[in-house]
């Protein structure tokens, strides 16, 4: 029997529309209710706005993969997204999005994501020094910890720059106002509170908060893009470097410099937020589970010993990445795809109308009673066969042409940090200490993550 990690008791049953507002002001995950993860299909009506739920397997590939012209990204989506991430490739939809996807996937192909791994492992040994300053046994704040070092990788391997402390501290807290505040600015749209309120209750501050992130960015890469635009070719082998150069076959053209700037935005909030959210609770499932993580450090030590970890030996440990992988099934970072029905259509008994909002829920799906046996339980074993998982009902990347483009970099620079973690120390949650998991952007722990940190050795 494996270890059952903690996540938010549903509702019995389904709340009322006040209730709604009030519960998922905090987090979406507090409105779901029992019935939840055992439906096919749901409906929540909103005074603004008909959102429907697609937990079935078929109906999940038709919204991501089949029909996926009929479902683009949601419009509201890209609203709120958009004093962040501009017109990037997560929000946009049709030729745009497919022009963006092309031009970009040079950036992300396996030989790009092998130049950059060196610029990945300093930001993991800059990590591994801080830890080693802490006493012995030390309750250290893990999401904290992730979250800076997702951030510095991001900024070394797109733009070979080394993230401060203060301009981290900056960039993370803005972060952070802009995740909660966007939760806020979502309910009171669905509610149809009226936008000068939102304006006056945080939204405001949201924007501002954008601002702020891009303001960072901006001054990084402008430099850069004015230098190749005079016909000097720098020396960088990053991912700036390929968006920079990269053309568009059809026009002849380069990124803009604005266009470069919102798909940086993009990659800063995919790479680093959903990275340091998986980490999180991956580091939270190890400090309970001490079985698991005595095979983790058996195998580094037998794939590796005592060397600087290599890329060869990232592609060597099976188990840690099957670990990962299980986490990202109880955890998605991303909980919810959401997306718009472009015309009418029926699923499940349910008529869908033109407009209204679909979402399909990693976090409702990967914990489904009918597609997972013992849905909530932590057992890493699932992935030792593809055979053993149902078809379509494990997706922390997305599906279909829309699938995360960094997937194998988050994996890699995921083993990466895992491995040279468990490594060195025993981690052991912190006692009584309970994660509050809140879902926003992303999936996160509202009250961090406590967890004692006691080195294996010397």
């Amino acid at each position: 029997m494996g270890q059952c990690p903690f996540f938010p008791k549903p509702h019995k049953n389904k709340a009322s529309l006040l209730t709604t507002f009030f519960l998922k002001r905090r987090s979406w995950l507090d409105g779901l209710y029992e019935k939840s993860y055992k439906m096919k299909s749901g409906q929540v009506k909103m005074p603004g706005f008909d959102l429907y739920v697609i937990n079935h397997p078929k109906d999940v590939r038709r919204v991501m993969v089949d029909e996926v012209r009929k479902f683009p990204k949601s419009h509201w989506l890209h609203q709120l997204l958009k004093p962040l991430l501009g017109e990037s490739i997560f929000t946009t939809n049709g030729e745009v999005w497919q022009r963006q996807r092309e031009l970009l996937r040079p950036s992300f192909e396996q030989a790009r994501i092998t130049k950059v791994f060196d610029l990945m492992s300093e930001a993991v040994e800059d990590m591994m020094k801080k830890l080693a300053l802490y006493p012995n046994g030390a309750v250290i704040e893990v999401d904290e910890v992730m979250t800076f070092v997702t951030a510095d990788v991001i900024f070394r391997t797109i733009m070979s720059q080394k993230l401060d402390e203060e301009q981290g501290k900056e960039v993370l807290d803005a972060f952070v106002i802009f995740q909660e505040q966007t939760v806020h600015t979502a309910i009171r749209k669905m509610f149809c509170i009226p936008q000068w309120i939102s304006y006056l209750l945080g939204e405001r501050k949201r924007m501002k908060a954008g601002d702020t992130i891009r303001k960072v960015l901006a001054e990084i890469i402008k430099p850069r893009y004015d230098a190749i635009s005079a016909g000097k070719n720098g020396e960088y082998e990053d991912i700036l470097a390929s968006l920079l150069e990269v053309v568009d076959t059809q026009s002849g053209k380069r990124f803009s410099f604005e266009e470069i700037l919102d798909q940086v935005a993009m990659l800063f909030l995919a790479g680093h937020e959903t990275s340091a959210s998986a980490l999180t609770w991956t580091l939270y499932i190890l400090s309970i589970s001490p079985q698991e993580q005595e095979k983790v450090y058996q195998e580094v030590f037998e794939v590796a010993g005592e060397e600087d970890l290599t890329l060869q030996h990232i592609r060597k440990l099976k188990y840690i990445s099957n670990i990962f992988k299980e986490s990202l099934r109880l955890y998605p970072p991303v909980g919810f795809f959401a997306r718009t029905a472009k015309e009418e259509v029926k699923i499940q008994n349910k008529l869908i109308k033109e407009g209204s909002g679909v979402v399909v829920a990693p976090w409702l799906i990967q914990r489904h009673e009918s597609y997972w046996k013992n849905p909530h339980e932590f057992n890493p074993s699932r992935f030792e066969s593809k055979e053993t998982i149902l078809k379509d009902t494990y997706l922390p990347f997305g599906m279909g042409e829309r699938i995360c483009i960094g997937q194998g970099f988050a994996m890699q620079e995921a083993i990466l940090i895992l491995a040279n973690i468990l490594r060195k120390y025993k981690l052991k949650l912190q006692e009584d200490f309970i994660p509050d998991v809140v879902g926003r952007l992303t999936i996160r722990s509202a009250n961090g993550m406590q967890i004692q940190f006691t080195k294996r050795r010397g």
